[in-house]
């Protein structure tokens, strides 16, 4: 072989050796969303580090705050990238306000960034579930939905707000509602996309958040002795005898809502309205923690009584609402279910 020959062999050896330019942007572009869950979860955790070392006592006394803020910013940031919003204008902002808010020593200031914090986390928490074809993988997206709220109110506590619980509890459901609603107005296709059946269900939801509210509201205030007196005794006795009492408001409609609404999503666009009465299980978590009447393990134990009633009136509502609309029969409920393939995108990639 001449020298000439071999050196053009040589090149062309060498050339295949190299990664082409379009495969190193191929791993580049797959590897880029992965590594930025990994960050998003980083950030996070350091953030609940930092809550733990104040809960604790180790640590400087700004830990707590610092940790906070970390989070909130952080899960702006997710909310901002599902929803394909402008995540660095609202990120530098979330974080400009809440290091505002942590190292200004304004207790207007703490309160509403516990109060924005906890309503993040409860949307977030709703935005991140995604179309569940059976009734196993919707009761995984309310854990998860739950789960990441519960973050988010701990990091609300982490502000140290001064707040009144009943007022603090209306304000960040009625904010978390407002932005829950705003996302699923585009997710959901618009009102006209609900059609007869999704505006039943929509304004169904709001009936039923409106008297649970409104109910428990007059009650506290106008109630008769005799029935306030009997309603307080049964959850007493429950307490006394169960150790906690099931929250209402999310077992009979936040849990049930999150189940049904990512069911839904598997069939139809316009489950995300169903999705959005989700907040009424996200939300309250936040008052739970921020109440001093609640300890630790009692909050535990009435989430998980809660989580149980509400998965169970949640797959009464997936099965009537099959009954209803699907096919009878084990074998007519298999084909629907291979047959509910309507896609989303995933977890972590922009809904939008």
């Amino acid at each position: 072989m001449s020298p000439r020959t071999a050196s053009h062999s040589a090149g062309r050896r060498a050339a295949r050796a190299e990664p082409r330019p379009s495969r190193i942007r191929e791993l580049v572009t797959t590897a880029a969303p992965r590594l930025l869950v990994l960050l998003h979860l980083l950030l996070v955790g350091v953030g609940m580090a930092g809550l733990v070392a104040a809960a604790v006592g180790v640590g400087p006394t700004y830990a707590g705050g610092a940790g906070a803020a970390l989070i909130s910013t952080t899960y702006t940031w997710v909310l901002a990238l599902r929803t394909s919003g402008r995540w660095v204008l609202y990120t530098l902002l979330a974080g400009a306000l809440a290091c505002l808010a942590v190292f200004g020593d304004y207790d207007l200031l703490r309160t509403g960034a516990a109060v924005t914090t906890a309503s993040l986390g409860a949307v977030l928490g709703v935005m991140v579930t995604v179309p569940a074809v059976r009734f196993t993988a919707a009761a995984r997206e309310v854990l998860i939905a739950m789960g990441v709220a519960m973050v988010g109110a701990v990091a609300a506590l982490g502000y140290e707000p001064v707040v009144n619980v009943e007022r603090f509890g209306y304000t960040t459901l009625a904010v978390a509602l407002v932005l829950v609603f705003s996302l699923v107005y585009r997710l959901g296709a618009g009102l006209h996309g609900l059609g007869t059946r999704g505006l039943v269900v929509v304004v169904g939801g709001g009936v039923v958040l409106g008297v649970t509210l409104a109910y428990a509201e007059l009650l506290r205030r106008y109630g008769t002795p005799g029935l306030v007196t009997s309603v307080f005794d049964a959850v007493e006795w429950t307490r006394d005898h169960l150790g906690a009492f099931p929250r209402p408001l999310q077992a009979l409609l936040g849990i049930p809502a999150l189940a049904w609404g990512c069911h839904q999503r598997a069939r139809r666009r316009q489950g995300w309205w169903v999705t959005a009465f989700g907040v009424a299980a996200t939300v309250p978590i936040s008052h739970l923690l921020v109440s001093p009447a609640f300890t630790l393990p009692h909050l535990l134990l009435a989430e998980l009584y809660t989580l149980v009633v509400g998965l169970a009136v949640g797959y009464l509502v997936i099965r009537l609402d099959l009954r209803m609309t699907g096919s009878r029969g084990r074998g007519a409920r298999r084909a629907e279910e291979e047959a509910a393939i309507r896609p989303e995108p995933s977890r972590t990639q922009a809904l939008l």
